[in-house]
């Protein structure tokens, strides 16, 4: 099913977004910026799990959501990132990523989603435990990454939010 609203398209990225991916996630400046290489690569491996949004009127990606289903666990979808880009926030757009990723034949059997967030990072709290109530569901924020375990100094931890099981 395509989410569409007036000003945007959500659909699946291609190889072709890496490099867009990449742009967004360094210009929201608060999320870990990784190799463009990586972006590209995520971009065409993982599209069934992964979603951009395109602004219509500018056909510039504005929203980017990676996951992949967990390798040890198929029942659970792995945020990586979620970036919007400051013009298109307020919109709900983080929240429509999601919902579309759900409702994808590639996560038919997914009952929970994971993802790693930092203590201050308020907007992905706020998502993702706007999931577990809009779902009416469970969530659990438990310890994961210690600022110790990242070779650079200065990181915070990264706590894992799991919000499910799903009824789908």
């Amino acid at each position: 099913m395509q989410i569409t609203t007036t000003e945007f398209h959500f659909r699946k990225p291609n190889k072709e977004d890496g490099a867009s991916a990449w742009e967004l996630v360094k210009h929201t400046g608060n999320l870990d910026l990784n190799s463009s290489y990586s972006y590209l690569m995520w971009c065409e491996m993982f599209s069934d799990t992964s979603i951009v949004v395109v602004r219509k009127d500018t056909q510039k990606v504005v929203g980017f959501i990676s996951g992949f289903i967990h390798p040890e666990k198929p029942d659970t979808l792995f945020i990586w990132q979620v970036a919007v880009h400051e013009s298109a926030r307020g919109n709900g757009l983080a929240t429509k990523m999601l919902l579309q990723l759900l409702d994808r034949s590639a996560c038919n059997d997914v009952e929970f989603v994971e993802a790693t967030v930092s203590p201050s990072n308020t907007p992905s709290k706020r998502l993702f435990l706007g999931l577990a109530r809009k779902f009416e569901t469970n969530w659990k924020i438990s310890d994961y990454f210690t600022a110790e375990d990242f070779p650079e100094s200065g990181h915070e931890d990264e706590l894992l939010f799991k919000i499910g099981p799903f009824e789908k």
